[in-house]
Order: C-alpha cells, then structure tokens, then sequence
C-alpha cells in the first residue's frame, strides 16, 4: 500500500475519533438546557463530560495538524474554501471550552445560565457545520485548474450540504442522550433515555436518507456496504437503548458514527476534494500530498506516539467511568 493511501486512511481514522468522541460532547452540550432542569441537573450533565472533553478536541488538532503535513494542498484548499464556517467553528469551539470552563467559578446563577447558553450554542453551530463541511467534500466544490475553490457561501449552504448537517446533528444529539444515559442515575438517566428514543429515531431516518443520496451521487459497492454497517448500527443501538443496556446502545451509536463516516472517505478515494468543474482537476491522494520522504518520516512519529495518546485518553476514560449523581 501506497504511503499516499496509508496517510488518506489515517486521516479519516482522526476524524472518525473526532466526530465519535467529540460528538457525545456536542450531543451532551444541545441537550444541557432540555435535561438538565435545574441547577443541580445541569451540573450533573456537565461533569458527565467534564473530565474529558478537552481530550477529545485533541483528535481535531492532530486531524488539522496531519492534513497540512500528509496533504498540504488539501489543506490549503480546504481551509480556504470554508473560511467562514470553519471560523464560526474555531470560535464556537473557543467559547464553549470557555464556558465550560469558567461555568463554576462563580456562585451565581445569572451568570451559570449565560455559559449554559454558550455551551449550547458551542455545541450546536460545530455539529451543523461539520455535517456541511463533510457533505460539501462528498458532494464536490467548484475547484479550477489551479486547486483554488472559486465557489461562494451559498455554493456550500446546497440542499444536500444541509440535509448532512441536520443528519450529523441529530446523530450526535442521539449519541449525547444515550451517553446521558450511560453516565448518569435516578430521574436524570431515565429522562435521557426517552429522549435517545426519540431523538435516535429522528437520527436514524435523517442519517439514512443522507447516506442514501450521498452514496448515490458517489460511491462504490464498498462504501454502499460500510453505510450499510452504520444503519444496523444505529438500529441496534436504538434496541438496545429501549431494553435499558445504556453501554450496549453507545457502542452502537458510536459504531454508526465510525461507520457513516468511513464511508464517506471511501465514496471520495481516491479523490479528497472533488472538483465539480471538471474531474481532472479534483484533489486527489496523489497530488495534493506532500513528498514521499515527508510521509516516511511522520510515519514513523505517528507509529511512536499515537499509542501513547490512545493509551492515556483510554485510562482517562476508565479512571472517570463511574455513573454521576445528582446532588
């Protein structure tokens, strides 16, 4: 296997973590103000993912940080093309961990309400954005001979752009409430388990749907199959959060996560950014990487330290796995 390949695989594999792990967090921000309905709950749903939604946005950095190493013209196409959303997310990200920060530092509950509100909208602008941003690459951008996007804001804010961020939404929404219901006990665990019935099934049909019309304007039998996974994923995860097995059901909900999103890099390979002016002018794995040597040597770092960083953010998690109550 071709490095260009290996690097493309890595790539998705960071994103895939992201959105798996960082989506929980979303999930968990969006439903902050309709779980939690006072001020001992809020708290409650918050330290469910206090300990570990810094970690978390580490996988974006390292996914950011290996594009523009592995793909630099990838990148650089990317992040000028979506200038805008991507800043709205840079900054709801910066006021969310802001807010979730300095949320406690004051006994008041004026100010409480106003970082639960940044939290919300923390949570809620990145989930939609990241859906638009990953069905644009899927759908294809008016990219010209010189690799620059020459498309507009509305160019991105296409039907189809939207349906993937109402769908990437309620999945993460879903995946939340279920992790609610994984981490939390009493009232509070019960009240998150109705709402991951119901929010699930709204997931399900929209995620469904999207895969439905992203594979069929890209994608192979492959990638049609690996979306298949993520449908009976996310049905199973539906069951089993109806018969009360909370961990079960995560599994299942991540599991359509990593799933969904495996098999939208597959739709795009060899491209990474397809070009809708005219094929041979997408970006591909091959001339949007960097040089043979640069692969070679982060290859050997990403082989070093990657386990390491799984490792402690995997003790991070079983450290903090026990159930929050409130109090």
């Amino acid at each position: 296997m071709e490095l260009t390949t290996v690097w493309f695989l890595v790539i998705a594999g960071l994103w895939i973590g992201y959105f798996v792990l960082e989506g929980f967090d979303f999930g968990v921000g969006i439903l902050l103000r309709v779980l939690g309905r006072d001020e001992p709950e809020r708290r409650a749903v918050i330290t469910t993912i206090g300990p570990v939604w810094d970690g978390n946005e580490v996988w974006l950095i390292v996914a950011g940080a290996m594009t523009f190493a592995a793909f630099p013209e990838w990148y650089a196409t990317l992040f000028s093309g979506f200038y805008l959303p991507l800043f709205a997310v840079l900054v709801s990200l910066i006021l969310r961990g802001v807010a979730l920060e300095y949320r406690g530092k004051r006994d008041d509950l004026p100010w409480r309400s106003r970082m639960d509100t940044l939290i919300t909208v923390g949570s809620l602008v990145p989930a939609l954005l990241w859906g638009i941003t990953f069905a644009n690459l899927v759908r294809g951008l008016p990219i010209d001979a010189s690799h620059e996007f020459v498309g507009s804001l509305g160019t991105l804010l296409n039907p189809f752009a939207l349906l993937g961020g109402v769908a990437f939404t309620a999945l993460f929404v879903a995946h939340g409430a279920i992790f609610l219901a994984l981490k939390t006990t009493g009232e509070l665990r019960e009240r998150a388990n109705r709402m991951a019935a119901a929010t699930g099934l709204a997931a399900a049909v929209l995620v469904v749907g999207f895969l439905v019309w992203a594979h069929g304007m890209q994608g192979d039998t492959g990638s049609v199959v690996v979306a298949g996974f993520a449908a009976v994923a996310l049905v199973a995860a539906l069951v089993a959060n109806r018969v009360g097995r909370e961990g079960w059901a995560f599994a299942g909900t991540a599991a359509a996560i990593a799933f969904g999103v495996a098999s939208l890099f597959l739709a795009m390979f060899p491209d990474v950014m397809p070009s809708t002016l005219d094929p041979a002018w997408s970006l591909t794995v091959t001339n949007a990487s960097s040089s043979a040597y640069t692969l070679k040597v982060l290859t050997v770092i990403a082989a070093i330290f990657t386990p390491l960083v799984m490792l402690y953010q995997g003790w991070t998690y079983w450290v903090f796995r026990q159930r929050v109550a409130v109090s």
